[in-house]
C-alpha cells in the first residue's frame, strides 16, 4: 500500500442492519453472513484485508457540478415540467421550490462581498468517494431555490462553509438545529421570540430549509447511498433554525461563550437524536428536578446535553436561584441530572459507544460499569457539554431538553456584503432600504 497514491483510501467492508441494539447472536450472524454488497462472507473480507497486500481505493473524486461557478442554465420550458425535473433529480425536499433564474441568482449575490466563483467548504461523501466543492453562486442557486432574500445569503454561505450536511448517513433518526446569534439576527427579522421554533418566520424558515436544500444537492440525500435513515426526522425540513433571545435574556449570548465578541453575527450548529418539550416547572418542582424527569427518558448517547430555556426561566434562574451564569447553572446540572446504572447501561447506545472506554478502565465509565445496579449515576458529567440557550416570547416558563451536541459556531461577517463590513465597523450594521424590495 506504500505506493498508493496521496488521498486514497481504505476499502469498506459492509455488514447488514441494523447494527445498534441487535443481539450478539444477530452481530455472530452478519460477521460469519455475506457482505451485502459483494456477497463473500464478512470474516473472510476482513481476514483477507489484515493477512494479504490490497489495494486502496482512488482518491476521492470532484463531482462534476462543483467544478464552476457557472450554473448550468436549462432551456425554456413550463414552471410544472421545472419543478418536475428538479424534484426527479433529487434537488429539493419535496416541496415547491422558486426556480432559480440567472436575474435571482445576480440578485442573491448582491448579498455577499465574496466573489461568485470563490469556493464556499469542500465537502467529501464517505459512501460515494465524492469531494464536493461548492462556490458562492453554487449556493446562491439554492438560496433562491429556498425562498431567501439576499440579506439572508451571509447565513446561508456561513452554513454552507462549515461543510456540514442537515442529513446524516445514519439509520437512525439524526436531526439538527441552527442558532443564529448577533446583530444579523436582528437585521433580517429572524425569531428568537414568540413561537420561534413554529412555521411562522420568513428568515426562520427559509435559511433553515436552505440547509437542506443545499444537503440535497451535494448528494446527501440518496436512498440506501447516503440516506439511511429508518424513519428519518420531520425537523429536517428547516432544521429548528432559531436565533438566540439576547435581548431578553439575563446571561451571555451563546456566541460570546464560544469566543466571539457580542458584536459579531455568527451561527452554531447542533445534531442530536431527541428534543422534548417541557410542559412547564410545576410548581412543587424546580427546573432541575423537572430536567431530571426529561432526560430520563432520553437515551443519554455521550454527554451531550442542549436546554433552550424561555427567557422567564433564564430570570428565575439568575434572580431567584442564584444562578449568575449559564456555566453555573450547566455546573449545577452536571451533577444533578441522574439515573440509575442499570438504566444507563441498558441503553444499547451507550453500551456501544462507550463500553469499551469502561473496559479500558477509563474513567468514569468504569466506576459505572461497577456500580450497583439501582446506584445513581450522573451521565452528563461534563459542564462544558451542555449548553444552555435562551429562546422564546416570555408567555409561559417553558423549556426543551434535547441530547444535541454542539458541533461548530462560525462567523457570519467574513460573508457579509461590502457595503456592510464597513457599516459594522462603527457599530450600526444597517440594512438598505430597498432590500425589502426583492421580489422572487
Amino acid at each position: 500500500m506504500e505506493n498508493d497514491p496521496p488521498g486514497s483510501l481504505l476499502n469498506i467492508i459492509y455488514t447488514p442492519h441494523p447494527v445498534a441494539g441487535a443481539s450478539p447472536e444477530t452481530l455472530d450472524e452478519y460477521i460469519t453472513g455475506p457482505d451485502p454488497e459483494t456477497g463473500k462472507p464478512v470474516i473472510e473480507e476482513i481476514i483477507d484485508f489484515l493477512t494479504k497486500p490490497q489495494s486502496l481505493k482512488k482518491p476521492a473524486k470532484e463531482a462534476v457540478s462543483s467544478q464552476s461557478g457557472k450554473p448550468v442554465l436549462l432551456g425554456p420550458d413550463t414552471e410544472e415540467n421545472l419543478q418536475d425535473l428538479f424534484y426527479e433529480n433529487g434537488w429539493t425536499d419535496g416541496n415547491p421550490i422558486i426556480l432559480p433564474t440567472r436575474e435571482r441568482v445576480e440578485k442573491m449575490q448582491t448579498g455577499t462581498c465574496a466573489d461568485p466563483d470563490e469556493v464556499v467548504a469542500e465537502v467529501f461523501i464517505m459512501d460515494t468517494k465524492e469531494l464536493i466543492r461548492p462556490t458562492v453562486t453554487n449556493i446562491a442557486v439554492i438560496a433562491v431555490m429556498a425562498g431567501a432574500k439576499p440579506e439572508h445569503f451571509p447565513v446561508i454561505l456561513a452554513i454552507a462553509s462549515t461543510g456540514q450536511s442537515s442529513l446524516m448517513p445514519s439509520t437512525t433518526h439524526f436531526e439538527s438545529m441552527l442558532l443564529v446569534n448577533g446583530p444579523i439576527a436582528r437585521e433580517i427579522g429572524m425569531n428568537s421570540g414568540l413561537a420561534a421554533f413554529s412555521a411562522v418566520n420568513r428568515a426562520n424558515s427559509v435559511i433553515g430549509r436552505a440547509w437542506t436544500l443545499m444537503s440535497h444537492c451535494w448528494g446527501f440525500a440518496r436512498p440506501k447511498t447516503t440516506l439511511w435513515s429508518s424513519q428519518g426526522n420531520n425537523h429536517t425540513y428547516n432544521n429548528m433554525c432559531v436565533a438566540e433571545n439576547e435581548e431578553e435574556s439575563v446571561w451571555e449570548p451563546f456566541h460570546v461563550q464560544k469566543g466571539f465578541k457580542r458584536e459579531e453575527s455568527t451561527v452554531s450548529i447542533f445534531r442530536g437524536w431527541t428534543m422534548i418539550n417541557s410542559s412547564g416547572a410545576a410548581a412543587n418542582r424546580s427546573v432541575t428536578e423537572e430536567l431530571n424527569i426529561l432526560y430520563g427518558t432520553i437515551p443519554p448517547v455521550g454527554s451531550n446535553a442542549t436546554i433552550i430555556l424561555d427567557p422567564l426561566v433564564a430570570r428565575d434562574l439568575k434572580e431567584k436561584q442564584g444562578f449568575a451564569t449559564k456555566e453555573d447553572f450547566a455546573r449545577h446540572l452536571s451533577q444533578n441530572i441522574k439515573m440509575t446504572a442499570d438504566r444507563y447501561w441498558k441503553n444499547d447506545f451507550v453500551d456501544m459507544l462507550v463500553g469499551s472506554e469502561a473496559d479500558k478502565g477509563v474513567e468514569p465509565y468504569a466506576t459505572w460499569r461497577k456500580a450497583a445496579p439501582d446506584e445513581l449515576i450522573a451521565p452528563y458529567h461534563r459542564p462544558e457539554n451542555i449548553n444552555i440557550i435562551v429562546v422564546g416570547g416570555g408567555t409561559s416558563p417553558l423549556f426543551k431538553a434535547a441530547d444535541y451536541g454542539h458541533i461548530t459556531t462560525v462567523s457570519i461577517d467574513r460573508w457579509m456584503p461590502a457595503w456592510a463590513v464597513d457599516e459594522c465597523a462603527d457599530g450600526s450594521c444597517g440594512l438598505p432600504d430597498d432590500f425589502d424590495d426583492y421580489n422572487d
